[in-house]
């Protein structure tokens, strides 16, 4: 069983226009967001293997924070360029290059690839708001596999649910 996490990164602000689109940082909101979601995690005991980070500032810190209330070290996230102004197709890449001895990865990114990726593993899933996650359960041994076939299992839970 593979176990795979996509996390929308959480509300950013957009107020500073001379700011590069990677050092946008979380608002008040946004980080109340990724600690209030990384809590529900906690609260299932979700415990991925993999924590792979866009290396925009939203993202890292909405990865930051969701790790920290699951007992996870900031040390532990992998920052990965890949997962910066990607593509569906490219983010499934990614996934589907992972080490088979992970057996739960959870990616933190964006929008608009990361509702692309959820409603392409499930359909059910059309749109990922901030700090949006997206669950997905595949019974395979192997990441190489995913896309192709549907998930077992799929669930999406966001702040405002």
């Amino acid at each position: 069983m593979k176990t795979l996490t996509l996390v929308r990164h959480a509300k950013a602000s957009n107020d500073d226009p001379t700011l590069a689109d990677r050092d946008r940082p979380l608002v008040d909101r946004g980080r109340n967001e990724a600690l209030e979601m990384g809590k529900r995690l906690a609260r299932r005991k979700v415990k991925p293997d993999l924590l792979l980070s866009s290396p925009a500032l939203r993202a890292l810190t909405t990865a930051q924070l969701m790790a920290e209330r699951l007992g996870c070290e900031r040390k532990d996230i992998a920052v990965d360029d890949r997962l910066y102004a990607s593509s569906a197709q490219g983010l499934l890449a990614v996934i589907r290059a992972l080490d088979d001895k992970l057996e739960h990865a959870m990616l933190f990114g964006h929008n608009p690839e990361f509702s692309e990726l959820a409603h392409r593993l499930s359909s059910e899933i059309v749109a990922m708001p901030t700090c949006a996650v997206a669950e997905f359960r595949f019974d395979t041994t192997t990441w190489s596999e995913l896309g192709r076939a549907a998930p077992v299992d799929a669930t999406l839970d966001h702040p405002a649910k």
